[in-house]
Parts: structure tokens; C-alpha cells; sequence
């Protein structure tokens, strides 16, 4: 059993040295083995395999941001559901209840914002394209 702090973390020392070497060996050799060969092509961004078109400091539209912040908010409240459905036994028929209202106020809120048209970001895009001339 360690008897002070130099003993109790000097094994995490030691393998956060060891990963800082083996980190930089690993680039150093990749340095100084790898192949150099600069071109047009190679500078390019990549884009999945698609040639990249317009440029890259375009704006997004705010619709795209917002589904975004709202998948992030209904994927919290969902995990919400694990932590009861852990202990829904202990719990009963109060915790069902509980439960129902919280998953009808999510639902209620999800509807409201699918009828406000929130979650359609790429709608405009859709109408822009439909409205261009042949």
C-alpha cells in the first residue's frame, strides 16, 4: 500500500511519460520516413470525394444551427429516460405517471416545433432550387 503521494502517483507519471514518448517517436519517425510529395491535388480540402465546389466561408443559415441546438436538447431528455427505466420497479405507478407527463410535455414540444416548420432547415435551399431558371 503507498504511504504518500510520490508512490501513489508515480505510476501514472511514468505512463504519462511514456505515452508523451511513444507519441512523439511515433511522429518522429513518421517525419523523417514519409514520403513528401506536395501537389495541387494533395492541398485540396477533401470533401467525401466530391470536388469541392464555392467557398468555404459561405454562410450557413440560422434553420441549420437550430436543428442542430434542438437535436441536442431532445437527445438530453431522452437520456432522461434511462435512469427511470433503471429503477421503474422501485418506483411504481408514481414514476409511470411522472414519467407520462414528462414524455407528453417532450412530445408536445417536439410537435409544436415540427409544425413550426424548425426542423425543415433545408427548405429554403429546396425552393431556391425549384425557382432558378432552366
Amino acid at each position: 500500500m503507498p504511504t504518500s503521494y510520490t508512490e501513489m502517483y508515480f505510476p501514472v507519471l511514468v505512463q504519462a511519460i511514456l505515452a508523451m514518448a511513444l507519441a512523439a517517436g511515433l511522429l518522429t519517425v513518421s517525419r523523417l520516413l514519409g514520403k513528401r510529395v506536395r501537389n495541387r491535388v494533395k492541398d485540396l480540402p477533401y470533401e467525401s470525394g466530391i470536388v469541392p465546389t464555392g467557398d468555404a466561408r459561405q454562410r450557413f443559415s440560422v434553420k441549420f444551427y437550430l436543428v442542430a441546438m434542438l437535436f441536442i436538447v431532445f437527445d438530453i431528455e431522452a437520456i432522461f429516460l434511462y435512469p427511470w427505466a433503471v429503477v421503474y420497479r422501485d418506483l411504481r405507478m408514481v414514476g409511470f405517471v411522472e414519467m407520462l407527463v414528462f414524455v407528453i410535455l417532450i412530445l408536445s414540444g417536439f410537435f409544436y416545433i415540427w409544425k413550426k416548420g424548425a426542423l425543415d432547415w433545408a427548405a429554403g435551399a429546396v425552393d431556391r432550387k425549384e425557382n432558378r431558371a432552366p
